[in-house]
């Protein structure tokens, strides 16, 4: 589950890179002294964002090798967030009223020489497409973080494992039943796994 994630995820940046370099707006000028002039704002110029979310996805991709349990949820929160981010900035593209007056600041065009403007849906919709995706990939690295046993459940079983060889030696059944890796965790804390009378044991002395 974790693999696909990582695989959605890193589909969702190259989508989001692609959205980036995608044209978006354009806006045609005239001052009334040269030719009409036209500017053609791609995704990474008519939101900056784009770039960085495209990072963000392929970091928690990354990182998604390397955490379990609370960490692996909380890439997961931040892929969700990041998705919810990019759709947002596709969305708002397409419904926003009139895309001239930002245009024509972000070509760096006065706006009293605007003579129109065109938007192009392509850009956007690729952009929801990666933040569908990463929604998904969010959704699945959620559900893997609520399989993958945590941390302190995995450093608590050596302890659980010496309380059970502590078990076996009380009972006297010796090192029937126990597991190779039981009984060096005895030795390790200086118990006889086999259950015999440590000879050096000042306690023993006199029997």
């Amino acid at each position: 589950m974790i693999r696909l994630a990582q695989a959605l995820l890193v589909l969702g940046a190259l989508a989001l890179w692609g959205a980036s370099r995608l044209p978006w707006v354009q806006v045609s000028t005239f001052d009334g002294l040269g030719q009409p002039k036209t500017s053609t704002l791609s995704g990474a110029d008519w939101s900056t964002a784009l770039v960085p979310l495209a990072l963000v996805l392929l970091a928690a991709a990354v990182a998604a090798l390397a955490v379990r349990g609370l960490l692996l949820r909380a890439v997961a929160v931040l892929v969700a967030v990041s998705g919810a981010g990019v759709a947002y900035l596709g969305i708002s593209q397409w419904v926003v009223h009139d895309v001239a007056v930002r245009g024509a600041e972000l070509a760096e065009v006065p706006v009293s020489a605007l003579v129109g403007s065109q938007r192009f849906y392509a850009g956007a919709a690729v952009a929801v497409v990666a933040a569908v995706i990463a929604l998904v990939a969010a959704g699945l690295l959620m559900r893997s973080a609520a399989r993958t046993p945590t941390a302190s459940a995995r450093y608590a079983a050596p302890a659980a494992r010496r309380d059970a060889v502590h078990s076996e030696t009380v009972d006297g059944s010796g090192t029937q039943g126990m597991s190779e890796r039981m009984m060096w965790d005895a030795l390790d804390e200086g118990s006889d796994p086999t259950g015999e009378p440590n000879p050096q044991d000042p306690d023993n002395k006199g029997r």
